[in-house]
């Protein structure tokens, strides 16, 4: 007689492979800011929310302190990572480096194609600044960045600025926000563009990197403008004098 088919098995999530989707979960939830920077996360409420218990949680709340996106503190909890002023101007500067090679690549490379499609999320940065939306301006900013770090076609280049920026994400300030940031940062793109339609990839790299670095006041046109101002006003003193 033929033997009946044994019933297939469903295959088994094991503890370690469910404290990754636990992990992977959170992590989302951070980057979207739906876990806020500083706020604390209690085991026992994710793992109920979650329908796990409080095994996988833990372990994946430990992967994500390994990844610096949430800090676990001795007799207080556990709590989203959140970066401090120091971070960021640690950071920003790195960025600028990064982002302004990519616009640099991106203006080697872009086609006639390309650009008409920068120049509308450019537009759109311009409406959105003047109607003072920050939250879809920096969706449209993002945009904009991800456009050009896709036609730089650098893998590393790619990892190494999704990296930063999800680290930058880790601050309660997200600026731009304020109208006038909006609008100084939607010409500052501009500018970016220009360069990239005039085909001069050294200036597009160096525009960005300027509209990155100005929130710090670290920009090197910004620098030589405070030097050639400072020195008129020792000029100026001299003479009184």
């Amino acid at each position: 007689m033929p033997r009946e088919a044994t019933p297939e098995r469903a295959p088994t999530i094991s503890r370690s492979s469910l404290s990754q989707q636990v992990a992977e979960h959170l992590r989302h939830r951070i980057h979207s800011r739906e876990l806020l920077p500083g706020l604390r996360l209690d085991e026992s409420e994710l793992a109920g929310e979650l329908g796990v218990s409080r095994t996988p949680v833990r372990e994946a709340l430990r992967q994500l302190a390994a990844q610096g996106l949430v800090e676990i503190r001795s007799h207080r909890g556990c709590f989203v990572s959140e970066l401090t002023p120091e971070d960021r101007r640690e950071i920003l500067p790195i960025l600028a480096r990064l982002e302004g090679w990519a616009a640099h690549q991106a203006a080697e490379k872009a086609s006639a194609a390309d650009l008409v499609r920068l120049g509308r999320l450019q537009a759109r940065m311009e409406r959105l600044a003047a109607a003072r939306d920050g939250e879809r301006y920096r969706e449209v900013s993002r945009a904009f960045h991800l456009a050009l770090q896709e036609l730089a076609d650098s893998r590393w280049l790619e990892n190494l600025l999704g990296e930063l920026r999800r680290k930058l994400e880790l601050t309660r300030d997200r600026s731009p926000g304020v109208p006038g940031d909006m609008r100084r940062s939607a010409a500052e793109h501009r500018a970016v563009l220009r360069a990239m339609e005039g085909g001069r990839p050294d200036e597009a790299e160096a525009a960005m990197r300027d509209a990155l670095l100005r929130p710090l006041d670290l920009s090197p046109s910004r620098a030589r403008k405070k030097e050639t101002s400072s020195r008129r006003r020792v000029v100026a003193a001299r003479r009184e004098a």
